[in-house]
């Protein structure tokens, strides 16, 4: 399932993100005993904001983000589950809230965890959609094809059986070849190494890259002897008598002067006529086909 099968996040989302945010770390015995308050932060944290605000410090962004890892756990794990580590996605969401710290405007009374919520989930929400797909697919078509399982899932809920492709183009709004395209295009989200090995009987067998067809490389030679064959026979009766017995004989210029009875000069000069000739021939059935 990709990312944007979550519903958005809504203010109750951001209270329990934001107690996730409050970890110990945060508590100093000047403020220890002090509430935590509504943006769910420390005195410390809030002081650190604010001061961040201010000077643009990189070490007070260091500490914040160190501070709210908890934060980007919490919202990280709601996407678990989903065909990536859950680390990962952990990575992802930290330079979501690096980007809510850049963001964040210390002086406007908004609860930081209600700021950084929607930037952090965002961040994970495009790596789903943009970076976890192993082949590119266009933005329209990753989202049609997100729209499309959704409403699968609800019609075979609802219709009790497995929804007709018309049925799925009506309920995302789209056509029916690009519901089919959008449906296919999702074997695009995870695809299958050619150096895998599937099992059978419990036992690893060959590669998918060893059982994989080859083209014939005698294909083409077997193309390249039809044009010879058809630009010898175009050449003139002497010519291509010359050129059968040098190359396809493998007869000396003496043996095919003998054989035709003409002089070896003679053949040399026929033979080298024939050729360009050859090379004309083959030259226009290559341009012709």
């Amino acid at each position: 399932m990709a990312a944007d099968d979550v519903s958005r996040t809504d203010d109750a989302t951001a209270a329990a993100a934001a107690a996730a945010a409050a970890t110990p770390a945060e508590k100093t015995p000047a403020a220890e005993s002090s509430p935590v308050t509504e943006s769910g932060l420390s005195g410390l944290a809030e002081r650190l904001l604010l001061e961040y605000s201010r000077t643009g410090d990189d070490r007070l962004r260091e500490r914040i983000v160190t501070m709210h890892q908890s934060l980007v756990r919490f919202l990280a794990q709601k996407f678990a589950n989903r065909g990536e580590p859950l680390e990962d996605l952990i990575q992802v969401g930290s330079i979501g809230l690096v980007n809510a710290v850049d963001r964040f405007d210390a002086t406007r009374g908004i609860k930081f965890a209600t700021f950084a919520t929607p930037t952090i989930v965002g961040e994970i929400r495009r790596y789903f959609r943009d970076k976890a797909w192993s082949l590119k697919v266009p933005r329209r078509l990753q989202e049609l094809n997100q729209a499309a399982s959704r409403a699968m899932d609800d019609l075979s809920t609802r219709l009790g059986r497995s929804p007709t492709i018309p049925e799925i183009a009506r309920a995302i709004g789209a056509t029916e070849e690009e519901t089919l395209e959008a449906i296919e295009l999702g074997n695009a989200y995870d695809t299958v190494s050619l150096d895998a090995r599937p099992e059978e009987n419990g036992e690893s067998s060959s590669s998918f890259s060893d059982i994989l067809g080859h083209e014939d490389e005698g294909l083409a030679a077997l193309e390249r002897h039809g044009d010879l064959t058809a630009a010898l026979e175009a050449l003139e009766e002497r010519e291509s008598a010359i050129i059968r017995l040098r190359f396809f004989q493998d007869l000396s210029q003496t043996e095919v002067a003998q054989r035709l009875n003409i002089s070896q000069m003679h053949v040399s000069r026929l033979q080298r006529r024939a050729l360009e000739n050859l090379k004309r021939l083959l030259a226009a059935q290559q341009m012709g086909a």
